[in-house]
């Protein structure tokens, strides 16, 4: 057996347990740090850039994501053979698995990460609330844990409606719905719990109040390995299709410099009180009267997270590498300066206007935007083609300007210059946003692209 890697002690190979943007996000900063990268892929990502880019390269199997990218044991197996010191398991697939956390702790591997037992808390979102309130967050009114149809209704009696309903096991937006008359109750519960059952072999749910007009605002967090942690301000991801995010901003027009510094502080004491380690993200709900309330955490990088590295001029993903390599952080509260105004679109292979249907295919020609203060995170090239295993990001597309109309303006211009052809893309979609004038105005919430569908053409 291996030894671990030391602490205080940079890695000098590390395996990527992901595809796409993020495995090239990690591939460019391992390489600036002076770290070998290692690829773990599937057959379908064989000619993919990440492939290509990589130091080396390995086949962990199948394109279907359960033979591969879930794949612990060939994973683990690739890591042995390539002598890779540690695993970055980048957002979605691994990247939240307990059982995978600890059996890189188990084979002397570095999971880039939290300890799997924090890990475990702060992913349930039930513990994760009560943690939370413990540290002195403010929550919406919710319930405990329900599995039966009697539980639930009595539940919710408490609750009252409309309430939303969530799986205790849920992410990336699923399991999650909105129950607005008692009448439509029993048919959502039974047709959500089953679906969560299916997703995540959990049928655990739980209900919290629900907030009509609530901004969805989320707090970045670093915790090194000695406890000393910094918040990066927040996030603005209030523009969600059916629970998921589709343009993110920082910062959120809403949060006056008080309130941001009253949440950030009170966030980075909340997850230092658990014992975190790592970069997580708190999200929160704020009402009209500017109230906020913890909804949960995700104890990994997020897809947004370049918007907060333009605003703050931080690397997340290089910071993410030092904590787990055991480097003290050198970063102070007050070293965080937050300058301009940062958006970042997800180009998707989806079909906005037929209620965003996958695509795939081949992508004929490939150009993407450029000029001052434009960051392209994307894996795509004129002739690759979109494999239909996969989430449906293509690109993220993030703007950096000194103010928020100045931010809008430059990323109306770069959307304008994007092309992706050969498959439909989101692309014309975020043009119609970034041109509503709501957006303009800074008066999205959670459910603002619902209620704007036919302005917007979806």
């Amino acid at each position: 057996m291996r030894k671990a890697s030391s602490y205080n002690r940079m890695f000098r190979k590390i395996l990527i347990a992901n595809r796409g943007e993020i495995a090239l996000r990690v591939i460019r900063a391992c390489r600036e740090m002076g770290i070998r990268s290692v690829i773990a892929h599937s057959e379908a990502d064989r000619d993919s850039l990440p492939v290509r880019m990589a130091d080396e390269r390995i086949c962990i199997g199948p394109g279907a994501s359960s033979k591969s990218y879930l794949n612990i044991p060939n994973i683990i197996s690739a890591a042995f053979i390539s002598n890779a010191e540690a695993i970055h398991p980048g957002y979605g697939f691994l990247s939240e698995n307990t059982s995978f956390a600890e059996i890189c702790n188990d084979v002397k591997i570095t999971f880039i990460g939290p300890s799997a037992s924090v890990m475990s808390v702060m992913g349930d979102k039930v513990s994760a609330r009560k943690a939370m309130a413990e540290a002195g967050l403010p929550m919406l009114p919710g319930t405990p844990v329900v599995r039966t149809l009697p539980e639930a209704k009595e539940a919710a009696r408490e609750i009252g409606f409309p309430l939303m309903l969530k799986a205790v096991a849920g992410g990336g937006g699923r399991g999650i719905r909105l129950i607005q008359q008692p009448e439509e109750f029993d048919r959502i519960f039974t047709i959500a719990q089953n679906e969560v059952r299916e997703a995540f072999r959990d049928d655990g749910i739980y209900f919290e109040r629900y907030l009509a007009r609530a901004r969805h605002i989320e707090i970045q967090v670093l915790v090194d390995q000695y406890g000393h942690g910094v918040h990066l301000g927040e996030r603005n991801c209030s523009c969600q299709r059916r629970n998921q995010k589709v343009l993110e901003e920082s910062p959120s027009p809403h949060l006056s410099p008080e309130l941001r510094q009253e949440i950030g502080t009170k966030a980075i004491r909340a997850v230092q009180q658990v014992g975190y380690r790592n970069a997580g993200t708190l999200e929160f709900l704020l009402d009209e009267q500017d109230r906020y309330y913890f909804m949960e955490m995700n104890t990994r990088l997020q897809v947004e997270h370049p918007v907060t590295e333009l605003v703050t001029s931080v690397d997340l993903v290089k910071e993410q590498i030092r904590i787990a390599a055991g480097l003290p952080m050198q970063l102070q509260q007050e070293d965080i300066q937050f300058r301009g105004h940062a958006i970042e679109c997800r180009i998707t292979a989806e079909d906005a206007s037929a209620d965003f249907r996958p695509q795939t295919g081949t992508v004929e020609r490939y150009l993407p935007p450029g000029g001052p203060g434009v960051r392209v995170d994307s894996h795509l090239f004129a002739g690759y083609e979109v494999p239909p295993h996969y989430d449906s990001l293509l690109s993220k597309l993030v703007v950096w300007a000194e103010t928020r109309n100045e931010a809008i303006a430059r990323m109306q211009r770069a959307l304008d210059e994007y092309v992706i052809e050969g498959l439909e893309t989101t692309i014309p979609f975020h043009q119609r946003l970034l041109s509503h004038e709501g957006f303009i105005r800074g008066e999205t919430y959670t459910r603002f692209l619902q209620d704007e569908a036919e302005a917007l053409g979806i």
